[in-house]
C-alpha cells in the first residue's frame, strides 16, 4: 500500500520535503488564491517550520470502520462540519514523553460524506498547539492509492503537518481538530506558527 520506513533514502526525503516547502513558500507569496491577505504578501518571507525529523515519519496500522460514524467538527467560525470517522490510525513514537508508558497512540482519519475519493483527512493537537503551533490545530492528509483495509500500513509523516488556512485569514473557516485527535505529547514536526 505505502512504502515502509525502513526503505525509505533519508537524504532524498529530506530533499522532497524541502522541494515541497519550497513550492508552499512560492504559493502563499504569489498565488491568488494565497491564505495571505494581499497587502501582506510582499512582507511575506515564508512559512516557519520544525527542522525535518524522520523520528516523526512513522508506519500507522488501519482500523477501518465498516459502517463509519457521523462526526460533527466545530469550525473557527462557530459552524459544525459533518465528518464519517473512516478509520482508525494505530502508531508507536519512539521520542515520546518518558512518562507515557508506551508511546502507542491512535488517531482517528476522516472523509467527508461525499461519493468523491477524497483523501483521508487527519487533524489533531499536541502539547505544541497555541505555543509554538496554530491554536487551532493542524492537519494531515493521507492520500492512498486504494481505499484501506483493516490491517494495511499506512504513513503518517508529521512533517508534513500543516496550519490550516483560517490561521492567516477570517475569510477562512477551518474544522477544529475534535477531542479524540487531541495527542497528549509534542509533535515537534511540520508547520511551527507564531500567533501576532
Amino acid at each position: 500500500m505505502t512504502e515502509s520506513d525502513d526503505a525509505v533514502d533519508v537524504d532524498r526525503w529530506r530533499e522532497d520535503l524541502e522541494s515541497k516547502r519550497a513550492e508552499k513558500d512560492e504559493f502563499f507569496a504569489e498565488h491568488p488564491q494565497s491564505p495571505i491577505p494581499p497587502e501582506e504578501r510582499e512582507a511575506f518571507s515564508g512559512l516557519d517550520y520544525f527542522n525535518p525529523d524522520p523520528d516523526y515519519r512513522v508506519t500507522a496500522t488501519a482500523a477501518v470502520h465498516d459502517d463509519p460514524e457521523v462526526v460533527l467538527m466545530d469550525t473557527t467560525a462557530g459552524r459544525e462540519m459533518r465528518y464519517l470517522r473512516t478509520a482508525t490510525l494505530a502508531f508507536k513514537l519512539t521520542r515520546d514523553d518518558p512518562d507515557l508508558e508506551d508511546g502507542s497512540f491512535e488517531l482517528a482519519a476522516y472523509r467527508l460524506e461525499s461519493p468523491n475519493d477524497e483523501p483521508y483527512f487527519v487533524p489533531f493537537r499536541d502539547k505544541t498547539t497555541g505555543q509554538q503551533t496554530y491554536q487551532g490545530g493542524r492537519y494531515m492528509e493521507l492520500a492512498a492509492d486504494r481505499d484501506l483495509e483493516t490491517g494495511d500500513a499506512i504513513v503518517l509523516d508529521f512533517n508534513l503537518a500543516y496550519t490550516p488556512f483560517c490561521a492567516y485569514s477570517e475569510t477562512f473557516d477551518c474544522p477544529l481538530p475534535p477531542e479524540e485527535n487531541w495527542l497528549e505529547i509534542a509533535i515537534p514536526a511540520g508547520e511551527r506558527f507564531e500567533s501576532n
